[in-house]
């Protein structure tokens, strides 16, 4: 077979190429950049950090200082999970973090007669937390069978990019919950940021500062440091002093104790809860969580390829990715963070925002969290920032997602959009929405019928 010339050598760039992206996956910016572009993909990594862990270990007994080191220790196996799956797993620039997919699970677990007897609170914290590891252990096999076993790529074979739309979709349309709800329980924070972060990263993105688009790239950071000041004055002078508790625990930047409860230096390690305990119940619960982590981390993957501006991933790099993050939902057993993995759905949405798809970008944030995990004190300052600054943050990350759904249609022939009406795929967004929406409301009204009368499993 005659050798290719070198002249011969065809560069073949990424498919549908996005406008006015500058630095794709393998391109990267300069160290300063990339260092300042790392940083704010970790504080936006910290909404998810902090918020599932303050949900939770209240609920299992926890103190505020349990509640500080699963923060610590969630942002830590974060970090090394990032790691893994940007050098090893699909690649792409992605985040991968904790999920709220694993809440049902978690919360049955709480609620379990064994546990929710036990007197003493820490003790019943350290019991919930050994059974929630054993299930997160069990049930990380699936995704690791799955996808070391090139099965998930098998089943990837399917997703025509007509069938991936309302799935990419629902990635973000679907977490809405997260962002314009949160952001109404304390509008005089939550609108203004909403307003000035929509301004700035899409009105002024074309403002320069030698030859930077300045505030296109680093619009979140400016954001929230205006913001976060503004709420710290507001928490100092008294203005939540005499409001509802939930106003108080969404707007004050004291409101979780973080600060005071965190260690200087501290290190999280495997089994530090105990030894896990293992049940089949609770396994099972944590298996259904899994698959529908792995869904939305299969749309998010896709959206990240898009609008990191690389190629489609192939079948068995999805597979591969998967059988990567089972890795890391068994870390999330070993080390003890309340939860599974999944991709980080609005760190997927910056990627659009700044238009940096830099793979090196990421693995600093990754960086970031391993650091500031260790350090805890300084890791609890920022994670003081109240909840609804991130969601504002949320509202427009999700919809640069969900538009990354719709625009996988520019994908698909002409013909086949004849051939398969849109409105098939309509419907099918429609009723995923309605489905989500339907179980989350019955759950939070505690007026599902087969919640407690067990006509499911009759």
């Amino acid at each position: 077979m005659a050798e290719v010339k070198p002249e011969e050598m065809v560069h073949h760039p990424p498919m549908d190429q996005l406008q006015g992206f500058e630095y794709c996956i393998d391109s990267n910016p300069s160290w300063g950049e990339a260092i300042g572009l790392g940083f704010q993909h970790y504080i936006l990594s910290l909404g998810t950090a902090v918020m599932i862990p303050t949900m939770l270990v209240p609920l299992m007994g926890g103190n505020d200082h349990d509640k500080a080191k699963v923060v610590q220790t969630l942002l830590f196996v974060t970090g090394i999970k990032t790691l893994l799956q940007t050098l090893f797993g699909t690649r792409l620039p992605t985040v991968i973090g904790g999920s709220y997919a694993y809440l049902v699970p978690v919360l049955s677990i709480i609620h379990d007669r064994s546990l929710a007897q036990i007197a003493d609170g820490h003790t019943r914290f350290l019991q919930t937390m050994r059974a929630t590891q054993g299930a997160l252990i069990v049930s990380s096999s699936i995704q690791i069978i799955l996808g070391y076993s090139q099965l998930w790529a098998i089943c990837s074979r399917f997703f025509s990019p007509l069938g991936m739309v309302p799935v990419v979709s629902l990635v973000g349309l679907g977490l809405f919950e997260r962002g314009f709800p949160v952001v109404a329980s304390c509008v005089e924070i939550g609108l203004p940021m909403l307003i000035i972060f929509v301004v700035l990263s899409q009105y002024l993105k074309h403002v320069h500062v030698r030859h930077v688009p300045i505030l296109e790239r680093f619009s979140l950071l400016v954001c929230i440091a205006l913001l976060w000041v503004y709420a710290h004055i507001l928490t100092a002078s008294g203005a939540y002093h005499h409001t509802a508790l939930h106003t108080q625990i969404s707007c004050r930047t004291d409101r979780s104790n973080l600060i005071s409860s965190a260690l200087w230096i501290s290190i999280p390690y495997p089994l530090q809860w105990g030894a896990p305990t293992f049940n089949a119940d609770h396994a099972f619960g944590m298996m259904a969580a899994v698959m529908v982590s792995l869904i939305e981390s299969t749309g998010a993957f896709k959206a990240a390829a898009r609008l990191a501006s690389a190629t489609p991933p192939p079948a068995y790099v999805l597979s591969r990715g998967i059988g990567w993050q089972g890795i890391g939902t068994l870390l999330d057993g070993l080390f003890g963070t309340a939860t599974g993995s999944t991709v980080s759905v609005e760190n997927v949405g910056l990627l659009g925002s700044t238009r940096i798809g830099s793979r090196r970008v990421i693995q600093i944030s990754a960086g970031f969290m391993i650091f500031f995990s260790i350090l805890g004190k300084f890791g609890a300052l920022f994670a003081s920032i109240p909840f609804t600054i991130f969601a504002a943050i949320y509202c427009v990350m999700f919809g640069i997602i969900g538009n990354g759904g719709g625009a996988i249609l520019s994908a698909v022939h002409q013909h086949e959009l004849y051939a398969q009406p849109l409105h098939c795929w309509f419907f099918t967004l429609s009723w995923l929405i309605d489905t989500r929406v339907l179980f989350s409301v019955y759950d939070r009204c505690s007026k599902w019928p087969g919640a407690h009368e067990g006509w499911m499993v009759q």
